[in-house]
C-alpha cells in the first residue's frame, strides 16, 4: 500500500505549499533520521552540498552523520516559490561543532514531488557562515520551532 503524505501535489495555493515546508522544517527539527526519511520516496535523489544520495538507507545513513556533526540544530525554512509538483524553499539553520564553534548555514531547496506527496528530487545549495554564539538568533528548546517564533522574513535573515 502507497504511503500518502499531504498535502499533495499539485500545488495549487501558497498556503498548501507553506505548510508542506512546514511540516519538513518540523520533521528536520526533529533531527530523527528514520521519521524525516519517511517523507522521501523509496529511490528520493538527493544533491546535498557535494553529497549525491540515492534512497531512503542513504537518507538516513547522511542524516546520522550530518546530526553527529552539526549539534544543537535548529532549523526555519520558508517557502519561495511553487508549481505544480515543485516546490522552491530558502532556509537557514544554526548549529555548532564538537569544538563548540558556532555555525549559520544559510541555503536554496528544490523539491519536486509524486503524485502521493513523497519528495522524489530534492536539492540543496548550502553554506556556511562562521558565526560568534552572541550572535545566533534560533533559541527555542530542541525540537519544533514554536508557531510564535519569527520566521526568515521577520528576522532578517
Amino acid at each position: 500500500m502507497q504511503q500518502i503524505r499531504p498535502p499533495c501535489p499539485p500545488f495549487l495555493t501558497a498556503a498548501d505549499a507553506a505548510r508542506k515546508v512546514r511540516l519538513a522544517e518540523d520533521a528536520w527539527n526533529s533531527r530523527d533520521p528514520e521519521k524525516v526519511a519517511l517523507a522521501y520516496t523509496a529511490d528520493s535523489i538527493w544533491r546535498n552540498r557535494i553529497n549525491f544520495l540515492e534512497g531512503r538507507e542513504k537518507i538516513i545513513e547522511f542524516l546520522e552523520k550530518k546530526w553527529r556533526r552539526e549539534q544543537e540544530y535548529r532549523l526555519i525554512k520558508e517557502l519561495w516559490a511553487f508549481h505544480e509538483n515543485r516546490i522552491a524553499v530558502r532556509f537557514v539553520y544554526e548549529w555548532h561543532d564538537d569544538q563548540q564553534n558556532w555555525f549559520r548555514s544559510y541555503g536554496n531547496e528544490l523539491w519536486e514531488f509524486d503524485g502521493f506527496g513523497l519528495m522524489q528530487w530534492r536539492v540543496a545549495s548550502i553554506n556556511d557562515m562562521p558565526i560568534a554564539e552572541s550572535k545566533r538568533r534560533f533559541f527555542w528548546p530542541q525540537g519544533r520551532r514554536p508557531d510564535e517564533h519569527p520566521g526568515l522574513t521577520e528576522l532578517g535573515l
